[in-house]
């Protein structure tokens, strides 16, 4: 009994070690999954057909509008008693009575109606027509440029999965020559050559860099989760990169943002759209011309239709004064557009300022990178020689505990200077990507 609650209790304490296994993944795969279920891409998805929506309710400026009514209705009014017998083409001479005339009987009327306007001139609704096309156009473009957003902060994010990992395993090493060094100071210890001080010292430095690997892992977890929530996927999963964190090196020929880019042909395209709105305030002091026609059906019986008749017309509408109804709409609609082509040109002025402060922060990238390469193989020979002057027992403990520890923040900064060069080249191809 006492051996099976003991590999149950094994089986259970593994199980969460399984479940938490990690999960292989390239950049491809990422960014392939974010493409597909990022929730952000989704809702601006949902954007697109919003906007279509509004552009397809605009067809009503050129389609007609078809009504069908079944009415039934039972009276003794004169007039409608005598208009319903009319309708059924029942009327008889007798009807003409008087006393018919003014004292009907009851009579019952049932009518199939089909109505039909058809708008033939409404220069406001075209317009309106038309800014609902600008400002679907406009949604169409910022979905693209999200597409390229999200997918910039997808390899954010893969890059900082790979820098976590490389901080892992930079901490690791470390903690391994750590330990052979605290073995070396222990023999030295128990052979009188070092003092208990110096012992401790590097056992502090172990313990220091067990710290700091804890902290690198817990990075791990909050990278995986990063990129989890991006790719709306499990985000208890622990992913690892299938590729180390590297420099990237690509050419960038253009310092200036282009005016073909999709979020400036969004913006453009919305102040279109401000624009033609603006017109349509404008046409709506103009008369409307509309066509309208019916056809009935009549009888005293439901459903039925013994009787017919048809009516259609033309009609010419124009409200001449509404108050100040028009002009206050038009005078917004003007500000609205005013506004909008300010709101580009401030865009225009602020995306070229991104642009320079992201070609400055990729050239002190790159020169970064050059610096902190050379710092950091100074360190490691600096390191390699007080290792051996240490273990001869000519190196004091202190001098190889700071070499030690330079060694490793050289490692660090230059891979976090490689993130930094790798995001700005990134971001620098974000920004003059049409």
């Amino acid at each position: 009994m006492k051996n099976i609650a003991f590999i149950l209790g094994i089986f259970l304490f593994v199980l969460p070690i399984k479940a938490q296994e990690n999960l292989p993944i390239s950049k491809q795969e990422v960014l392939a999954k974010v493409k597909e279920n990022n929730t952000a891409l989704k809702m601006a998805q949902q954007d697109i057909l919003m906007a279509k929506g509004d552009f397809n309710q605009t067809n009503a400026v050129l389609l007609p509008t078809i009504g069908i009514s079944h009415t039934g209705i039972a009276t003794t009014n004169p007039l409608m008693a005598f208009g319903s017998k009319l309708n059924q083409e029942i009327l008889t001479q007798a009807d003409f009575n008087p006393d018919l005339l003014n004292d009907p009987r009851q009579i019952k009327d049932f009518a199939t109606r089909v109505d039909v306007q058809q708008p033939l001139l409404n220069l406001d609704g075209l317009y309106q027509r038309k800014a609902a096309k600008a400002k679907w156009n406009a949604t169409e473009l910022q979905s693209e440029r999200k597409q390229d957003y999200v997918a910039l902060e997808a390899d954010k994010a893969y890059m900082q999965l790979q820098l976590a990992y490389k901080t892992v395993e930079v901490l690791q090493k470390a903690k391994e020559s750590a330990s052979e060094n605290l073995r070396i100071a222990n023999n030295s210890f128990r052979q009188g050559y070092l003092q208990k001080s110096d012992v401790l010292a590097v056992e502090v430095r172990v313990m220091e860099i067990d710290n700091q690997l804890q902290y690198a892992k817990s990075n791990i977890l909050n990278a995986s989760n990063s990129l989890s929530v991006l790719m709306d996927t499990d985000s208890n999963q622990i992913l690892k990169p299938t590729d180390s964190l590297t420099l990237v090196s690509e050419t960038i020929s253009s310092e200036e943002f282009l005016d073909d880019r999709k979020d400036i042909q969004a913006m453009e395209s919305i102040s279109d759209a401000y624009n033609q709105q603006y017109k349509a305030d404008k046409m709506s002091f103009l008369p409307r011309l509309n066509a309208f026609g019916t056809y009935e059906l009549h009888d005293n019986e439901v459903f039925q239709g013994n009787a017919k008749g048809y009516l259609f017309g033309a009609s010419l509408q124009w409200n001449i004064l509404e108050g100040t109804k028009r002009f206050g709409k038009a005078q917004k609609s003007k500000a609205e557009l005013e506004k909008s082509k300010l709101e580009l040109h401030q865009y225009k002025a602020e995306s070229q300022l991104e642009l320079n402060k992201a070609n400055r922060m990729l050239s002190d990238a790159k020169n970064n990178i050059k610096l902190t390469q050379l710092a950091l193989e100074q360190s490691k020979e600096a390191l390699r020689i007080r290792t051996n002057r240490f273990e001869q027992g000519l190196e004091k403990t202190t001098e190889l505990l700071m070499a030690e520890t330079q060694y490793s923040q050289k490692q660090l900064e230059y891979y976090a200077t490689i993130f930094q060069h790798n995001y700005a080249l990134a971001y620098v191809i974000f920004l003059t990507k049409e």
